[in-house]
C-alpha cells in the first residue's frame, strides 16, 4: 500500500479523498493555487505544494508541476479525484512515466472513452445500445445538417469530448441547426480544446440513469447499481438518488449487465460511470436505454451509492491503484435503503443560475437528521471565499433511510437547516425541487426543471413579519451584552421612558423603515412600513428567546424562514441592476470573457438582438439589447471582466 499519495484537486474532492486517506493511514500532499492558499483542503493535508496563479491553467490543469510537485514531496501515487485532470489520458501518461500510480483507470481507456463518437462506435461493436446518431469524422454543416434531417427533429448536438452539458445544443427545427452548430462548436473548443461534434436523436422524455462500475488490474469487473440524474438543469446535475424510481428486476439487470459489458469494451480498472439514457415514456424497460458515454472517474453524486452499498468507493480506487484486487465479488455487494444528493452551489436561480461569488460570512449545516442517516461533504469553512476561477460548488447535502419517501422528508429538513450567507446560493430552489409533486411521485425526467422553473425560481418579497425579524437580528438589541453593568443586560430597560430603536432595511435597494420598543415583560414591539398607499404599519411583538435564526455580516442581515432566506443591508447601495439595462449602460452578470462581440460603436440596434456573447464556466451567455439604440461603446473581445462590469453604453435619447 502506498505511504503518501498526492491529491491533484481542490474543494470537496479533494478533502474527501483526504479522509478517506487518512482513514487508510496515508499521507496526503496538497497542491493549490494562489487563490485557495488557505483553503480547507490546504490545512487538512499533512504537507502541501503551493502552484500559484489564479487561473486553473497555471494550477490545477499544470500537469508538469503537479508531477514535479508530487516527485520533490515523495509521494508515490497522484489522485485526480474528478474534473480538471481526471480524464486526461497524457496526462496519466506523464504519471507513469514519471515512475507514479495513477489512481484511476488506464490511459487507453480513458482515450478509448473520452470521444464519443469513438466510444460509441465502440460500444456498438460491443452490443451496448447506442442513440441513433451521427458519430463521424466529418464535420461540414451540410453533412451534420443532412445527418440531422435524416435522424429527424428534434436533434441534440453534442461536443465529442468532454461533458457536463458544455458543447450541447437542442434543436428542434431545421432552420436554427446552422446557428445551434456554430455555438456548440465554439463552446466545444473553449471547454475541451476540441470543437467537433457529433448528432444524435433527442428522446423526448429522457431519464438520466447511470451505473457505477469498478474493475481491477486482475480482471474483475462489478457493478454497484445504478443512480438517477435525471433532475438537471441545462444538462448539468442538481440531484441524484439511488436506486432509480420506478425501476424493476428486468430493467436493472439490463442496464448493469449493459454497463459491465462496456467496461469490459476497454479492460477498465478503477471507478467508473457508465451513463444511459432511458426513454420513461411508458415507463423504464429493459428494451428502452441506450449508451451516452463513460465517464472515467469518480463521479460527483458517487456519496448516494456509498450510502446503499456501505462502501467507500475512494478507498476502493486507492486499493485498486496499489495493486489489490476488488475487495468484493457480485454476489457480496447488496443495495440498502434510498440515498439523495443535493448540490449546493453559489448561484442565483432567479437570475438562470448564474454562478454568484462572494464571502461565506455565515455557515451552518445541520448535526443530524432524525429517522435518516445525514452527510455533508462540503470543501469551505465559514470566512473562506467563493471565487470566479473555479467551480462555485459549497456542499453536498445527502441523505440516506430505509424508503425514497423517508429520504425525501429529511433531505427537505436538512435543507431547511442549512444556513447559509454572504454569498447567492440555490438552497431554496433545492428544497422546493425535493418538495414537487413530480419529483415526489418518482416522476422524473431531464425536463422537470425547466417546465417548473418559473415555481423552483422565483424569489418572493419578504413579509411584514420577516422584515420585522430582520430588524429585530439587526438592531443587536436582544443580543446579551459583553458589558459587566447590570442595567445594560436590561436590553428593553429604560429610567423615563421605553427604549426606542428606529431606522430602515433595504431589501434589494427598496428602504423600509422600522421601529423597535422595549416593552414589559422583557419583549419588545416592532412596527415596520407596510407597501400600501396609505403608508400603514404592521405591528409584532416578540420575546427575547424569539428572535429568529439569522446571520449579521458586514452592514447585512439574513433571516432564515425555513429553507427561505432574505437578506438586507442598513445601506443604500443605489447601484444598477447587474446583468440587465438600467438606463444607458448593460453591464456583466457575471466575472467571465467576452467571447464573441457583434456589435459596433455608432451601430443602431433594436430590442432583442443580440449584442455579445460572454463565457462563464466554460458555458456562453448571450447579451441581448433590452431596448432599441445606438451603441456609444461596447467593450472589447477577449477581454476578462467582472461582475457589474459595463458591456455595453448606449448613446443618450
Amino acid at each position: 500500500m502506498f505511504r503518501k499519495i498526492l491529491v491533484a484537486n481542490r474543494g470537496e474532492i479533494a478533502v474527501r479523498i483526504i479522509r478517506a486517506a487518512r482513514r487508510m493511514g496515508i499521507a496526503t500532499v496538497a497542491v493549490h493555487s494562489d487563490a485557495d492558499r488557505h483553503a480547507l483542503h490546504v490545512e487538512m493535508a499533512d504537507e502541501s505544494v503551493a502552484l500559484g496563479g489564479l487561473s486553473a491553467a497555471e494550477n490545477y490543469l499544470a500537469g508538469d508541476r503537479i508531477i514535479a510537485a508530487a516527485l520533490s514531496t515523495g509521494a508515490e501515487a497522484i489522485h485526480p479525484g474528478y474534473g480538471f485532470l481526471s480524464e486526461n489520458p497524457e496526462f496519466a501518461e506523464a504519471v507513469e512515466a514519471a515512475g507514479l500510480v495513477f489512481v484511476g483507470p488506464s490511459p487507453s481507456s480513458i482515450r478509448a472513452m473520452g470521444l464519443k463518437d469513438t466510444a460509441k462506435r465502440l460500444m456498438e461493436r460491443s452490443g451496448v445500445p447506442v442513440v441513433p446518431g451521427y458519430h463521424g469524422d466529418a464535420q461540414e454543416l451540410v453533412v451534420l445538417a443532412g445527418a440531422a434531417q435524416k435522424i429527424g427533429y428534434p436533434v441534440l448536438i453534442k461536443a465529442r469530448a468532454g461533458g457536463g452539458g458544455r458543447g450541447m445544443r437542442r434543436v428542434d427545427r431545421p432552420e436554427d441547426f446552422a446557428a445551434a452548430l456554430m455555438a456548440a462548436k465554439r463552446e466545444a473548443q473553449a471547454a475541451f480544446g476540441d470543437g467537433r461534434v457529433l448528432v444524435e436523436k433527442l428522446i423526448e422524455k429522457p431519464r438520466h440513469i447511470e451505473v457505477q462500475v469498478f474493475g481491477d488490474r486482475h480482471g474483475n469487473i462489478v457493478h454497484l447499481f445504478e443512480r438517477d440524474c435525471s433532475c438537471q438543469r441545462r444538462h448539468q446535475k442538481v440531484i441524484e438518488e439511488a436506486p432509480a424510481p420506478g425501476i424493476g428486476k428486468a430493467m436493472r439487470a439490463a442496464i448493469t449487465e449493459a454497463a459491465v459489458r462496456a467496461a469490459r469494451a476497454v479492460g477498465y480498472y478503477g471507478a467508473g460511470t457508465v451513463e444511459f439514457i432511458a426513454d420513461a415514456s411508458r415507463g423504464l424497460r429493459p428494451d428502452a436505454f441506450w449508451f451516452m458515454e463513460m465517464n472515467t472517474r469518480l463521479q460527483v453524486e458517487h456519496p448516494v451509492t456509498e450510502m446503499i452499498t456501505g462502501i467507500d468507493l475512494v478507498e476502493w480506487q486507492i486499493r485498486i491503484a496499489a495493486g489489490e484486487a476488488l475487495p468484493l465479488s457480485q454476489s457480496e455487494i447488496n443495495l440498502r435503503g434510498h440515498a439523495i444528493e443535493a448540490r449546493i452551489y453559489a448561484e442565483d436561480p432567479e437570475r438562470d443560475f448564474l454562478p454568484a461569488t462572494g464571502t461565506l460570512h455565515h455557515v451552518r449545516f445541520p448535526e443530524s437528521i432524525e429517522g435518516v442517516k445525514l452527510r455533508i461533504d462540503a470543501g469551505v469553512r465559514e470566512g473562506d471565499t467563493v471565487s470566479p476561477y473555479y467551480d462555485p460548488m459549497i456542499a453536498k447535502v445527502i441523505v440516506h433511510a430505509g424508503d425514497r419517501k423517508t429520504a425525501i422528508r429529511g433531505l427537505k429538513e436538512a435543507l431547511e437547516q442549512t444556513r447559509i450567507a454572504g454569498c447567492t446560493t440555490n438552497t431554496t430552489f433545492l428544497h422546493r425541487l425535493v418538495a414537487n409533486d413530480e419529483f415526489a411521485a418518482g416522476e422524473v425526467d431531464t425536463g422537470l426543471i425547466a417546465r417548473n422553473q418559473g415555481k423552483l425560481t422565483t424569489v418572493p418579497s419578504p413579509s411584514p413579519h420577516v422584515i420585522a425579524q430582520a430588524a429585530l437580528a439587526l438592531s443587536g438589541i436582544s443580543h446579551t451584552p459583553d458589558a459587566q453593568d447590570p442595567f445594560d443586560a436590561l436590553t428593553s430597560y429604560g429610567h423615563f421612558h421605553p427604549v426606542e430603536h428606529r431606522g430602515v432595511l433595504y431589501h434589494r435597494d427598496s428602504p423600509v423603515r422600522y421601529w423597535i420598543r422595549g416593552i414589559a415583560g422583557g419583549r419588545f414591539e416592532v412596527r415596520v412600513e407596510t407597501p400600501d398607499d396609505a403608508g400603514g404599519t404592521a405591528i409584532f411583538t416578540f420575546g427575547a428567546s424569539e428572535v429568529p435564526p439569522a446571520a449579521r455580516w458586514l452592514n447585512h442581515v439574513t433571516v432564515f424562514d425555513r429553507a427561505e432566506s432574505f437578506t438586507f443591508s442598513t445601506r443604500d447601495f443605489s447601484v444598477e441592476d447587474k446583468g440587465g439595462a438600467s438606463g444607458s449602460q448593460i453591464r456583466a452578470p457575471m466575472p467571465g470573457l467576452v467571447k464573441l462581440v457583434r456589435v459596433a460603436q455608432r451601430e443602431k440596434v433594436q430590442e432583442g438582438q443580440p449584442l455579445l456573447v460572454l463565457e462563464a464556466m466554460k458555458m456562453e451567455h448571450a447579451i441581448i439589447a433590452p431596448r432599441d439604440g445606438v451603441i456609444a461603446h461596447v467593450v472589447a473581445e477577449g477581454v476578462q471582466v467582472s461582475d457589474g462590469t459595463v458591456l455595453i453604453q448606449f448613446e443618450d435619447g
